[in-house]
């Protein structure tokens, strides 16, 4: 008989064999990653297209793009507490759900305000699939050599999503037109869901474990302030009061959450878990590399088709270079760590980013095309190098009960830091004093970011290989002082 309290399992089911682990496990949490980060990349094309048939402005195309970040960014945390309370297994398969049928309606929008909408459901499933995503590997994968495998493969896994987004994007908006972005992911949807049911063991439960729906709130409210703050100013411009408001708005919610979070019996975010230096560093890591690669991909993708004239697919193919090399990144970082522990991986994929970035800003206002190539595939590069690390750090930082949790911030700082680089990016092009000058100024602050992500590493990232956390006393999780 189970105890109340203690773990449970969300479904009957048998655990993986201890000899001979099977890649299904992996295979079933790749492909609801892959979803989930392919729609991050392949929109970057597909918006101008989408925002000239639907007639959406500027900041709708920055919605679009970033309605499905902010809900997805917002939520993490809520899908990671969940994931711990009723099982990993039984969240991440919801979440597949979601996302299939939100993106069927994706695709059969007829307004910019319904592809919004629908792209906040997007959102919702997101959140749901990627804390439980590494959850599910940590629990199939077991051993220190076999989990660093797996979240090798899942970091090359957002790699070859990031690959396949532009190239992709544009090759279906070209052909069979810009819904197909959004169409192609029911497939991968249903094939995902069919192998997690079969293949992937049930998971742990934890009905002690309450969800704190305040601190909930008050988290997606931060976010959907500072979204929205950063991509209304430039439109606005960075002085209106509705800019100042909001942004005291959102410093108000964030402190909100943090005093909730140090009053409740049970929280979210266990504050004790950020005092962790690897954890809370690394999930700062994941906001700042995140920040400058996605803000780069996105106001690269407009340079390309709106300053330049170029076509969705041929803007997909100029982007090659640079998520091209996230794919041979994640996989060679995976295999270099086991000598070299992750540190120096990450320190040298953040000062790669940040001379990628810093030599774009530096190009001059027009540079030709060929000038651009060796810093995109040194930000993609150094980008990817340091994810599968800064994974690993943050995972094996927390104790097992709480590994959705720790999925779920770190997901949530990085996708904090995607809403706030493409807004940011956005608002830099339409307010700073023209379109290239904005681009420039967007790409000096990616390399600040990637620097400061260089120096956090060298503090924050442990010599050697990171020692995985003791699992946390009642009176230590709830952190009440």
């Amino acid at each position: 008989m189970v105890r109340a309290g203690s773990p449970q399992a969300d479904r009957p089911g048998r655990p993986t064999a201890t000899g001979r682990r099977s890649l299904a496990p992996l295979l079933a949490v790749c492909a609801g990653y892959f979803m989930v980060i392919l729609d991050v990349t392949v929109i970057n094309v597909a918006v101008p297209v989408v925002g000239r048939e639907l007639s959406a402005s500027l900041t709708g195309i920055q919605w679009i793009t970033d309605g499905y970040t902010l809900v997805f960014a917002g939520l993490l945390l809520t899908g990671g507490a969940l994931g711990d309370r009723l099982g990993n297994r039984r969240i991440f398969c919801t979440g597949v759900v979601v996302f299939t049928v939100a993106s069927a309606a994706c695709g059969l929008a007829g307004n910019a305000g319904f592809l919004v909408a629908a792209r906040l459901l997007e959102g919702l499933g997101a959140a749901l699939i990627v804390p439980g995503s590494l959850a599910l590997l940590q629990q199939s994968y077991p051993s220190p050599a076999e989990r660093a495998r797996a979240f090798g493969l899942w970091g090359s896994m957002a790699g070859i999503a990031a690959s396949a987004g532009p190239l992709l994007g544009g090759l279906l908006v070209t052909t069979v037109g810009w819904r197909w972005v959004f169409f192609i992911n029911l497939p991968v949807g249903c094939a995902c869901l069919l192998l997690t049911l079969r293949r992937v063991a049930a998971s742990a439960r934890r009905p002690d474990r309450a969800v704190d729906w305040p601190a909930q709130c008050a988290l997606i409210v931060t976010v959907a302030l500072l979204t929205a703050v950063l991509n209304e100013a430039g439109r606005r411009g960075w002085t209106d009061p509705l800019i100042l408001v909001g942004a005291g708005l959102c410093l108000l919610t964030a402190a909100g959450f943090v005093l909730r979070e140090r009053l409740a019996r049970a929280p979210v975010l266990p504050l004790r878990l950020l005092r962790s230096r690897p954890m809370s560093g690394g999930a700062a890591i994941g906001l700042l590399f995140n920040f400058a690669f996605y803000g780069m991909i996105f106001t690269a993708s407009l340079s390309f088709q709106h300053h330049r004239g170029l076509t969705a697919l041929r803007t997909g193919l100029a982007l090659f270079p640079a998520v091209a090399m996230t794919m041979f990144a994640s996989v060679l970082s995976g295999r270099l760590a086991r000598r070299t522990g992750h540190r120096p991986l990450v320190v040298t994929g953040m000062l790669l980013g940040a001379v990628g970035l810093a030599g774009w800003a530096a190009a001059g206002p027009n540079p030709d095309y060929l000038l651009l190539v060796a810093p995109m595939m040194a930000a993609g590069f150094g980008t990817s190098f340091a994810l599968t690390g800064t994974t690993a750090t943050v995972m094996t930082a927390a104790p097992d009960t709480y590994s959705g949790t720790a999925s779920a911030l770190f997901n949530t700082t990085r996708q904090v830091g995607s809403a706030a680089g493409v807004a940011l990016g956005g608002s830099l092009l339409a307010a700073a004093g023209g379109f290239t000058t904005g681009l420039r100024i967007s790409m000096a602050i990616g390399a600040a970011a990637y620097l400061t992500a260089a120096a956090l590493a060298l503090f924050c990232i442990p010599r050697g290989h990171p020692v995985a956390s003791p699992t946390l006393r009642p009176d230590e999780a709830s952190d009440r002082g």
